[in-house]
């Protein structure tokens, strides 16, 4: 009994796996296709489908940082350096746990 409800987890996180891959490989078509009937001098390769980002130029090592590292920004997703999507801006995430621990020592009882 415990391996089919664990079979049927895996088959479940498979499922979820290739719709997003899917997902992914419809959305990178659509954002190709958009900039290749754009004339040549017009293809940023940059820009959204729907609310989903999208950035095909080659990543720097200055969109990557600002990708992955940007205190400035308050999100914790911001658009991907290099793809479809977005990443996590671990600044962001950072500040958040400071403020979790900053609320959470006001609110312990002191002896």
């Amino acid at each position: 009994m415990a391996r089919d409800k664990a079979r049927k987890g895996r088959d479940r996180r498979g499922k979820v796996r290739a719709a997003v891959t899917l997902g992914t490989a419809v959305l990178s078509a659509v954002a190709v296709g958009r900039e290749l009937r754009r004339p040549k001098k017009e293809r940023t390769w940059q820009g959204n489908i729907g609310v989903v980002p999208y950035d095909f130029r080659a990543p720097t090592p200055k969109r990557i940082k600002r990708s992955l590292w940007a205190p400035d920004d308050q999100r914790v997703f911001v658009p991907r350096a290099f793809g479809i999507g977005w990443s996590v801006n671990f600044a962001a995430v950072r500040r958040g746990i400071k403020k979790l621990r900053e609320t959470a020592s006001e609110k312990q009882p002191r002896e």
